[in-house]
């Protein structure tokens, strides 16, 4: 019996999530939607379902690690253990050092860093136990450069760029693939959309990564429109 193929997306909402979700159930992938309400996930499963794809809605905080078990354990359960897990969760939050409140700051680097180590907790063994998986994580401009107002972003981003680091080296060995993008930019669509970057030739991006050899994985890679000054 062939090994359902599966993947997840923690962080689901109407830009590059819906993208990323759309991008691999158009390759045959059952997609794993997760986000905190499910008010962001229903129109994604819904379009997805609509399309012919499968889909499952899990709600759940990405920074609870008992929240984010018991939604993993529903999502094995119907849809099977993922073999892609992108993690594309984040908090904005734009204030200057005596703005910016200590629980301010601690939920940004919760949903932007602690997440990505809570997700990856619950997909690594299956992938482990199948010696083959992808991880990816969103990253952004802050993931290298600490911009001013921009402490509790930055923080998480950078945090989150040495989790993938890290995990790349411990786990790339055991045949699991995990890269961090740098999104080098506003991610957007319509008017001014030429300064912007879309948010489906971004999810292209990652369904190419996933499909890399080992012989030659990337670990890391910026995307930004050809207008962004870098």
């Amino acid at each position: 019996m062939d090994t359902p193929k599966v993947a997840v997306v923690v962080g689901v909402g109407p830009g590059l999530g819906a993208s990323l979700a759309r991008r691999f159930a158009r390759e045959g992938y059952a997609v794993g939607l997760v986000a905190r309400n499910e008010s962001s996930l229903r129109p994604v499963r819904e379009a997805l379902e609509k399309e012919g794809g499968r889909a499952g809605s899990y709600p759940a905080d990405a920074t609870d690690a008992a929240s984010l078990k018991s939604a993993f354990g529903r999502l094995r359960a119907e849809l099977g253990a993922p073999e892609v897990c992108i993690y594309n969760a984040g908090a904005y939050a734009v204030a200057g050092v005596l703005e910016l409140t200590p629980e301010q700051f601690e939920s940004a680097w919760r949903i932007g860093c602690l997440g990505g180590f809570l997700t990856a907790r619950e997909v690594v063994p299956g992938m482990l136990e199948r010696k083959r998986g992808t991880l990816l994580f969103t990253g952004a401009t802050a993931s290298l450069r600490g911009a001013a107002r921009f402490a509790a972003f930055a923080v998480g981003k950078f945090g989150l760029r040495a989790l993938a680091q890290s995990l790349a080296r411990e786990l790339g060995p055991q045949g699991i693939h995990v890269a961090h993008v740098v999104i080098d930019g506003m991610i957007g669509t319509g008017p001014g959309s030429a300064t912007r970057l879309s948010p489906d030739a971004i999810a292209e991006t990652y369904w190419q990564l996933h499909r890399q050899e080992p012989p030659a994985w990337t670990q890391e890679l910026d995307l930004r429109p050809a207008a962004e000054k870098f």
